[in-house]
């Protein structure tokens, strides 16, 4: 991939070249060629001039950086002393699921050929068989299409005489409509849960035999949404109460925004905290993922409006006599709302990032700060293996945590009053993001339950972000909506260890009574079958 203006010469043409002007022999063409060069030579040149980059920095760019890990930066971020690293540890993830995990699987009991219980046992004569509790599960795996087709032959008779025709009559299911209720949700957790675009899901159906048109797709997905509608409204409710908000947005295109409005989102009916002002012309999608005392709630939002912007609107909705709630985000003013008070906690993993960047030019200076926040981390690792409440978080970082982030304050403003680092350099705009955030970037050393960072939200947001890359955009506000909706419902799901399929299933066949009954359908609330707990949100 190359950068906007670049363009590509091939290695052949250039040797080819370069032969020719050391024997001073130039071409029909070779005119053009040096032009293309000049052209790219220079665009490069701006790059590094304006963005005041590395050659490694131009090469993260061109071709993107695989990890953030201290190891591949500057070695393990730790101050060499001399002291060798913990060898033979296994790497995380690599296991096996057992019979047990596919708690999905459709369950057959089998039962002995030759051997029954009661009987005398075939090897001692002595004792009886009898059946234990814990079976022997064999896993068989088998591939079929997302959604599969049933076709009724229905037997027709006629009368020889009266020529009268007399069809069998159909199962039930199939007199009633055509598409069972888990269609819709197959193609709504396939759509907005795992970034497949309808065309693709289409291709895939119409290989194995049983077509699925996108249009039908997108009918199925739209009834799936009205049916969630009082949900996606109750779990903005119940989201506003939550005690910490992690907020962060990225860029989405709506290529029909009628005319800059954003449709359900404005208008004199909607209510109060969809009407703060107009949105802007860029659109983006911002997650926030709420936490309450006893579940979590994940929320999608597409349109002109900015992160900060689509707090307000959730936090109308907030009880006035709830305290101010945490806000976890980075460092960029827009992610604030305006009309509402927060207590901030910006992201540790962002003012990481800014040094990570710099391990090339910087690398004495990026190994002590990596090697500070590796240890406050370690902190925060020991402290969660310990199952410490809140307080007694608070209470170890306080005292394992707080020196170390002093430090390295202290250590920056001394590196600027010595003018060993010229505040306007690379370095020093990383230090400078550190000093000038260190009252949010160190509130887990004052306030019970604060984050460190914000890398759950950035996780949640990347099922837009696989949205934006597999279907590029929404074409419309409605269908903008219904993805917001359907997103939030799977994502909340996810994150409280619901089956997704079977709730969109069951609250699509059950519409009317969870409209009147809506806490006992919220997610939580639902005693759908259990995901295994190695389950990532």
């Amino acid at each position: 991939m190359s950068p906007q203006g670049a363009v590509p010469v091939k290695q052949e043409e250039l040797e080819a070249l370069r032969l020719r002007l050391e024997s001073r022999r130039l071409q029909e063409g070779d005119f053009a060629l040096l032009v293309k060069l000049v052209t790219t030579v220079q665009l490069f040149a701006k790059i590094l001039q304006r963005k005041k980059t590395s050659i490694s920095r131009l090469r993260n760019m061109l071709f993107g950086s695989a990890t953030e890990k201290s190891e591949t930066g500057v070695g393990s971020g730790k101050p060499s002393d001399g002291s060798s690293e913990r060898q033979g540890a296994s790497p995380k993830g690599h296991g096996r699921y057992g019979a047990r995990g596919y708690v999905g699987a459709r369950r057959v009991e089998v039962p002995h050929t030759t051997l029954k219980a009661g009987e005398r046992c075939a090897e001692c004569g002595k004792g009886r068989l009898y059946r234990l509790k814990e079976s022997s599960p064999v896993l068989w795996l088998e591939a079929q299409p997302p959604v599969q087709a049933t076709v009724y032959e229905c037997e027709v008779l006629r009368c020889s005489g009266c020529g009268k025709l007399f069809t069998a009559e159909a199962p039930q299911q199939a007199r009633q409509k055509k598409y069972d209720e888990s269609v819709g949700s197959m193609v709504a957790l396939l759509r907005y849960g795992n970034g497949l675009p309808f065309f693709r899901l289409q291709q895939l159906q119409r290989s194995m035999g049983i077509p699925l048109p996108a249009s039908v797709q997108w009918q199925l997905v739209k009834q799936k949404a009205e049916s969630l509608r009082p949900i996606y409204e109750a779990l903005h409710r119940h989201a506003a109460q939550g005690q910490l908000m992690r907020v962060d947005d990225t860029p989405m295109t709506i290529l029909e925004r009628d005319g800059g409005k954003a449709g359900w989102q404005d208008g004199p009916t909607a209510p109060q905290h969809k009407r703060l002002g107009p949105e802007k012309k860029a659109t983006r999608t911002t997650a926030i993922v709420s936490n309450t005392q006893a579940h979590q709630v994940v929320l999608y939002t597409t349109g002109g409006r900015q992160a900060g912007e689509n707090m307000d609107r959730l936090l109308c909705q907030r009880t006035s006599d709830r305290p101010a709630p945490i806000q976890m985000c980075d460092g960029l003013a827009a992610n604030l709302p305006k009309q509402f008070q927060v207590i901030l906690a910006n992201c540790l993993a962002h003012a990481r990032r800014r040094f990570f960047e710099l391990a090339e030019p910087f690398p004495r200076e990026v190994q002590l700060v990596l090697y500070s926040f590796q240890c406050i981390y370690a902190n925060e690792e020991q402290a969660l293996r310990a199952g410490l409440d809140p307080q007694q978080r608070l209470e170890f970082h306080q005292l394992r945590s707080a020196f170390v982030l002093e430090g390295l304050i202290a250590w920056m403003q001394g590196q600027f009053s010595k003018k060993t680092v010229e505040p306007n350099s690379q370095l020093g705009e990383a230090f400078s993001y550190i000093i000038k955030h260190h009252e949010p970037l160190t509130l887990f050393l004052r306030v019970p339950g604060a984050p460190l960072d914000n890398n759950l939200c950035e996780r949640i947001l990347k099922r837009a972000i696989l949205h934006r890359k597999n279907s590029l955009f929404y074409k419309t506000c409605a269908g903008a909506e219904v993805g917001d909706l359907l997103m939030s419902v799977i994502s909340t799901c996810r994150m409280n260890d619901v089956n997704p399929f079977q709730y969109l299933t069951d609250v699509e066949k059950h519409e009317s009574e969870a409209a009147q009954n809506i806490e006992r359908w919220l997610p939580w609330n639902y005693g759908a079958r259990q995901f295994p707990s190695t389950q990532p949100p």
